[in-house]
């Protein structure tokens, strides 16, 4: 009986001592705790933020000029480079195209055609007649210069000058336009004229090389003119070549009128000889018609004839 007290006891005793353990434990635990905010407040804890905002701020700022400057920098270097490479491909085609203009037509080149020839007609009246054509320019632009000296029989030298500018406006046409300087010693007034001219130079189907030309003078002259001609090969040297020479007179109050309508034609067929490209001697024979000239204060009328023409001539281009 009595160890069962004891044992009771002591069991009493160590859960009493458990019991005060759980409770000290508590208030030690309660204690500290509560005595931290005591001992240590927040509000006492010298907080700098100020700096705190200076750290976080500034290297975010550093980041942002270190972000955005270089981009703006670069767009502009890309620009720039950009702006060069144009600038250089320009100037490349540039040279490029002054260094291979010559193999695209844009050489200077010249040609002149010096001709003369004797003609008579079935009255065995003669003329002389002299021709001098020379170009210069490149394929778009060039400069014409056309002069013909006629002297027929027991009269004087009439001479007939063209300046032509000539304007490439399609294939094998040029537009032309200039003055043509006309002396007629045999008259007696009215013997030097200058007429406005535009006309085209070119080649029609099949190959027929033509000068059509408009003429507009003092005293209402005004004309055209149409030449064309094409070469037939017999052989490389032997050429054949048929041609048309037609003038059409639109109107003339003029001293020396002629009369209006075709006033004067001539189909021929000229043969020649190529010695080489330089000297070619020809044969012309030819049919010609003319209408004749109005009576004025200063000439009679005359009335249209008829002739066959024939002669022999030669030829020179350099």
């Amino acid at each position: 009986m009595r160890s069962i007290n004891l044992f009771a006891m002591s069991t009493l005793s160590a859960s009493l001592l458990v019991l005060s353990g759980q409770s000290f434990a508590h208030e030690d635990h309660h204690s500290m705790s509560m005595s931290e905010p005591q001992t240590q407040p927040v509000e006492d804890i010298p907080m700098d933020h100020s700096q705190h905002q200076k750290m976080s701020t500034a290297p975010q700022v550093v980041v942002e000029e270190k972000s955005v400057q270089p981009v703006q920098q670069v767009h502009s270097n890309l620009d720039d480079l950009d702006q060069d490479h144009k600038l250089d491909h320009q100037f490349d085609h540039k040279v490029d195209h002054a260094a291979h203009l010559k193999e695209h037509g844009g050489q200077i080149y010249q040609q002149t055609t010096l001709e003369s020839k004797w003609l008579r007609n079935d009255n065995a009246q003669g003329a002389l007649k002299s021709k001098l054509e020379t170009r210069i320019g490149t394929d778009e632009n060039k400069i014409f210069i056309k002069v013909h000296a006629d002297k027929a029989e027991s009269q004087q030298t009439e001479y007939d000058a063209k300046l032509l500018y000539s304007r490439n406006v399609a294939d094998f046409w040029d537009v032309q336009a200039g003055i043509r300087y006309r002396l007629d010693p045999n008259r007696e007034i009215d013997q030097d004229q200058v007429d406005a001219v535009l006309g085209l130079h070119g080649m029609v189907a099949y190959f027929f090389e033509t000068d059509a030309y408009v003429y507009i003078g003092q005293d209402r002259q005004v004309s055209f003119n149409l030449e064309t001609e094409r070469d037939l090969l017999l052989t490389q040297k032997l050429i054949i070549q048929p041609y048309l020479d037609m003038n059409i007179v639109l109107s003339d109050d003029s001293n020396y009128a002629k009369k209006t309508g075709l006033n004067s034609v001539q189909l021929g067929l000229e043969t020649r000889y190529e010695i080489n490209k330089k000297v070619m001697p020809f044969m012309d024979v030819a049919y010609g018609y003319n209408k004749g000239v109005q009576e004025t204060a200063w000439q009679k009328s005359s009335s249209s004839e008829n002739a066959w023409v024939y002669g022999a001539g030669i030829r020179f281009k350099f």
